[in-house]
């Protein structure tokens, strides 16, 4: 797995992905994220973040067809690849590792 990291939106994006299952499109992306770390994320670095996890191949994607009197863009679902769970579980190994006896004042 070495060369493979994950900047922290891109962590963020994958573990909501996780998290999210067969319900993970980009809306529901960003309130997950926003959920679980009370901060806002942009709309415009949360689609670049999920075209470039696509490009990386650690996501797959699914436009269904559309529903019968469905209005605008129907919504575009994502996966995690075989390779973007690898990637996660790398990330999130290597970060474990790294928090593994730390104890912060304050804590």
């Amino acid at each position: 797995m070495a060369g493979v990291f994950l900047g922290e939106l891109e962590l963020y994006v994958m573990l909501a992905i996780a998290h999210l299952g067969e319900d993970a499109y980009g809306g529901a992306v960003r309130k997950e994220i926003e959920r679980r770390t009370n901060r806002r994320t942009a709309v415009g670095a949360l689609y670049a973040t999920l075209d470039r996890l696509g490009e990386k191949g650690f996501l797959s994607f699914e436009v269904p067809p559309p529903e019968p009197g469905q209005r605008g863009r129907p919504k575009k679902y994502c996966r995690l690849t075989p390779a973007g769970e690898d990637a996660l579980n790398h990330s999130t190994t290597m970060l474990q590792r790294m928090m593994d006896g730390l104890v912060l004042a304050g804590a």
